[in-house]
């Protein structure tokens, strides 16, 4: 679930606009999602593997080349599809707290 969730937030980041690993991470804390580079590395991989990322050599002043990552056609419609999945999720799992919640008192 976790998975999914992160990639679902790495999308959401990528479409606003391209960034490099360590700003996805930075941004990510900023957002109280924890990660690290050994977990956020290979999803990017496998994400532009999937044909949902491309990426982009960039200067820097600060040090070698950067690669910023951004979503591709592919990936915009699976964003697509991710939000809908997350919305009915949303729905649903609201819906059970509403109306189903078990309190302490049936116990």
């Amino acid at each position: 679930m976790r998975k999914g969730m992160l990639e679902y937030c790495i999308l959401l980041l990528l479409n606003r606009q391209p960034a490099y690993a360590s700003d996805i991470i930075t941004r990510l804390k900023e957002a109280e999602l924890l990660v690290v580079e050994g977990t956020l590395y290979p999803l990017l991989t496998r994400l532009k593997n999937d044909g949902l990322l491309a990426y982009q050599w960039q200067e820097s002043t600060q040090g070698p080349p950067r690669k910023y990552y951004e979503l591709t056609t592919q990936g915009q419609i699976f964003l697509l599809e991710l939000d809908k999945a997350w919305g009915e999720i949303t729905n649903t799992v609201n819906y059970l707290k509403d109306n189903h919640l078990i309190t302490h008192q049936t116990l």
